[in-house]
């Protein structure tokens, strides 16, 4: 299945890969081999070779900081190895084994079902990436499912992830989206109405894919000495500045735990800057690096309601809405402190990491606001105004990130110029109408407490933090019907617009729009479920 260098492009050929996980922690015994309880960390597996694969769609900046160019990309040996078809030189596939708990309960192992690693990729500037397939075949950890995706969830991750990256919220990256040119059968609301949909693999790339759930499983198992590695592994490799810092292992992972409980707070402060929505957000489904991960029934606020999620599966409790993503985060931080529990013999710095998830959100969330609305600092009585912001955006359903990118050129010397200014932001005319004195009061009060501010620096300010382009479900859905349909150019040009999210450009004025009313109710905008 491998090709040998002197058959490739000499970028492709250059490729280094220095596979620390497969050489550092214990190996399933069995290679590939059906769905099964694994003991170990992680098994080697191959990827399933596809009938007629297809390079739709390539993140050409990400490329190039790998070091490939435009000619690798296009070459055969790219796209053979990047469908599952072939292996580079240093490429060791393998599936890793981790647990979770699943809308709040224990759901015991889960792993890289149709996720395949291929290797971790060192470039030449040093910088360590995992690549992985996702829907590339069946592993150890595929239960009762082909190891497969499809075309629509596959798209959505490529843009998302890459989107995410632009609007400078911590994220897994996406290398390529490669169509299979095979059928994959799914039922996308798991209703009993299965249909073919064409299938498709999304290279991701992160420094780490290590999760919460890595730690979950071994200790529900009582299996310290697994734990034990999955930590110590993780310090030495993926927080290297720790692991230098600290010679004893005890200081190592308080420092460590804390570092996890920080970024994971930095992480959803941004979510909450753009409006974000993760939809699911298991444990095994959280990055031990603060990165965002597994772009599954994600979504963005439109109309702005708090408890809403995209997810039909959490359609009834809300779990993982909105406004309680940072909650649940902590909620997910608690259940990783207490997989760690047995390597702590004080549980002190367990307690310290959870306290300072809090303290960092805070801060982080603060700043983030301030930011938003144009200000330097955050003041205690922005909190009201903000507060009273989202009160009157939910009343009026005013789309979110039309509405603050408003605010930017609204400095209120007068309120119906505000208003007017407003207006993109409505998706009812008789609530803007209903609460245009409100709204007019706020803007007042709004402009007050900007009279401080430098015009030219809290506009500057606000361009930087809130996006006028972001992946709206809509959009998205688009692109996926014309690619299915063989036509790539929605995709590319949603792509292209998402590069710059905070930049203004009139040939993308139709991505900066608020959802129009056919897709308040579709499936794939509104709803989304866990089926791909």
């Amino acid at each position: 299945m491998s090709v040998s260098k002197d058959a490739l492009a000499p970028n492709l050929a250059a490729l280094k890969f220095d596979n620390r996980l497969v050489r550092e922690v214990p190996a399933d015994a069995t290679p590939g081999g059906p769905p099964r309880q694994v003991q170990q960390a992680f098994s080697f597996v191959q990827p399933t070779p596809v009938a007629a694969p297809k390079l739709l769609a390539v993140s050409s900046d990400f490329a190039a900081r790998l070091g490939l160019s435009s000619d690798d990309l296009n070459s055969a040996a790219f796209l053979a190895a990047f469908s599952g078809n072939t292996l580079l030189p240093g490429m060791q596939p393998h599936a890793v084994n981790y647990g979770g708990h699943q809308f709040g309960r224990w759901a015991g192992q889960l792993g890289d079902g149709r996720a395949i690693s291929l290797g971790e990729l060192i470039t030449e500037g040093g910088e360590r990436w995992e690549l992985q397939l996702k829907g590339a075949g069946p592993t150890p950890y595929s239960r009762h499912a082909d190891g497969r995706a499809v075309l629509r969830s596959s798209l959505r991750e490529f843009v998302c992830s890459e989107a995410m990256h632009h609007l400078g919220v911590p994220t897994t990256r996406a290398l390529c989206l490669i169509g299979t040119g095979e059928g994959v059968e799914r039922d996308m609301f798991y209703d009993g109405n299965r249909k073919l949909e064409p299938g498709a693999i999304v290279c991701r790339a992160a420094p780490s894919f290590i999760r919460f759930g890595n730690f979950e499983l071994p200790s529900s198992r009582g299996d310290l000495a697994l734990l034990t590695q999955w930590v110590d592994f993780c310090i030495s490799r993926d927080f290297p500045e720790i692991a230098s810092a600290h010679a004893e292992p005890a200081s190592a992972r308080a420092a460590w735990f804390i570092e996890v409980c920080e970024r994971t707070a930095v992480m959803v402060a941004h979510w909450l800057r753009v409006g974000f929505v993760h939809g699911v957000m298991n444990t095994d489904n959280l990055s031990i690096l603060g990165l965002t991960i597994d772009y599954g029934p994600y979504g963005w606020l439109e109309d702005f309601e708090p408890s809403w999620t995209p997810n039909t599966t959490d359609g009834e409790g809300k779990r993982y809405g909105f406004g309680r993503q940072a909650d649940i985060a902590h909620w997910n931080l608690g259940c990783l402190a207490q997989a760690l529990a047995p390597l702590f013999g004080d549980h002190a710095p367990l307690h310290e990491g959870l306290r300072r998830f809090g303290t960092q959100f805070n801060q982080s969330h603060n700043a983030m606001n301030a930011a938003k609305l144009g200000f330097a600092s955050w003041q205690s009585d922005d909190a009201t105004l903000l507060g009273d912001l989202y009160t009157l955006m939910q009343a009026a359903e005013m789309d979110m990130t039309l509405t603050f990118r408003a605010l930017i050129d609204v400095l209120a010397p007068n309120n119906l110029d505000g208003l007017a200014a407003l207006e993109p932001a409505f998706y009812r005319t008789e609530l803007r109408t209903k609460y245009a004195a409100d709204i007019a009061e706020w803007l007042t009060r709004y402009s007050e407490r900007s009279s401080t501010e430098n015009i030219a620096a809290r506009r500057s300010r606000m361009l930087q933090a809130n996006p006028l382009y972001v992946p709206r479900n809509n959009l998205a859905q688009r692109a996926i019907d014309a690619a299915e349909k063989g036509d790539l150019s929605e995709l590319n040009a949603l792509t292209e617009a998402l590069r710059d999210p905070y930049t203004e450009r009139a040939q993308f004025a139709r991505f900066a729009l608020r959802r129009p009313e056919w897709a308040r109710v579709r499936a794939g905008c509104s709803m989304l479920s866990c089926s791909s």
